[in-house]
């Protein structure tokens, strides 16, 4: 049986690398937001630098990703493919909610030109190029305040004189 690898190097990498950042990120940001009940999981300081320097780490991950993505091909993964796609989604979601239990052929099998179901397809889609950038754009902007616009939709931005 010959072994098939459908994930690279460099996302298997970026994944993991992704995975700690954020771990670093939630538990360094918990201890911020928390900072003035005294029950800090990290020293202030220690949380500041770290969840800092994990969220230019991040950034600079994630730049490397698309720029990755484009290179070697790997965006074409994400381009959906809009006929039928509803259809499709129902199918994984019926599979999910009880073909799994009925041991049923699973609908949508990855091979190295489908990668994903059009389920995963859908979530990586949105967490990768929408969530993602938001995440690093909102951190920067709580990382340089005196950038933030005054009013975003109108509500208040997060810098005050």
């Amino acid at each position: 049986m010959k072994r098939l690898l459908l994930y690279p190097i460099w996302i298997r990498f970026w994944h993991w690398l992704n995975a700690l950042l954020f771990l670093i990120l939630i538990i360094t940001g918990i201890s911020l937001h928390y900072s003035e009940s005294g029950s800090l999981i990290v020293p202030f300081r220690v949380a500041m630098l770290s969840h800092n320097i994990a969220g230019v780490i991040l950034s600079l991950l994630y730049i490397f990703y698309i720029s990755m993505s484009i290179i070697t091909g790997n965006i074409k993964y994400y381009k959906p493919v809009f006929k039928g796609l509803l259809k499709r989604i129902v199918k994984q979601i019926k599979y999910y909610l009880m073909g799994i239990f009925n041991r049923d052929n699973h609908p949508f099998h990855s091979d190295e030109k489908h990668k994903f179901n059009p389920l995963q397809q859908l979530s990586y889609i949105v967490i990768i190029f929408i969530f993602l950038p938001l995440i690093i754009i909102t951190g920067w902007l709580m990382l340089f305040p005196e950038y933030a616009p005054d009013d975003i939709f109108g509500m208040g931005g997060i810098y005050e004189e």
